[in-house]
């Protein structure tokens, strides 16, 4: 019953403690954790920025319909997609699971030519969208991580992607902003902590067949 405690801990931070930061452990728990995420084909086409600058973080509030979450956390963590996704990107991969596992090229080849013909013929938005999908899968992942290791978070969709990827340099590096979780400690009269949460009952929300 560990992990289910460990769920019922987590919840949406509403106010973060602004004099409390997460050490450095906790932020290699999360960066490790955000790398070993499931993610289709195992391509990772995902970057998670991590940001600890309270003046950067302060220019991001109004671009996070003004929740003060974003400044107010220890931590911002950015998570976005990459823009390219091509046959370079595809080949980079194929060369880690060489180098890594030793696997022989000559049986990596129709894996390998099956996924470029099958991208290639993907629009960009396409692409996006699939690469989104697995921005979610990482958020997914880094909420449980946050709930077992009592590190307090609030996953947001709320804020303005363009004007963070502006504000972040991030199309220099190739990137689009898709999800934004702030991370730290909850303040002590943040009223939502002590809150019970609102679920259906577990026979309401699992089909058994």
């Amino acid at each position: 019953m560990q992990t289910i405690d460990s769920l019922k801990w987590r919840y949406a931070t509403k106010k973060f403690d602004a004099n409390r930061f997460l050490d450095d452990t906790q932020i290699e728990t999360l960066k490790e954790a955000f790398n070993l995420t499931a993610t289709s084909y195992g391509l990772q086409p995902i970057r998670l920025v991590v940001i600890k600058n309270k003046e950067l973080q302060g220019q991001l509030v109004e671009h996070s319909w003004n929740q003060r979450q974003v400044v107010d956390a220890s931590h911002l963590l950015v998570i976005c997609v990459e823009n390219t996704i091509d046959e370079a990107y595809i080949d980079s991969y194929f060369d880690r699971v060489v180098a890594i596992r030793n696997t022989p090229e000559d049986i990596l080849a129709p894996f390998k030519d099956f996924m470029k013909n099958s991208f290639k013929d993907k629009t960009q938005e396409e692409l996006k969208t699939w690469a989104s999908k697995q921005a979610y899968i990482a958020l997914g992942n880094l909420l449980n991580v946050c709930g077992v290791e009592q590190i307090d978070s609030c996953p947001m969709e709320g804020f303005v992607p363009e004007k963070y990827d502006e504000v972040l340099g991030l199309t220099a590096h190739g990137l689009s902003s898709v999800l934004v979780l702030p991370v730290g400690h909850r303040a002590e009269d943040d009223m939502f902590s002590t809150m019970a949460k609102v679920r259906k009952s577990v026979a309401e929300s699992v089909l058994e067949l």
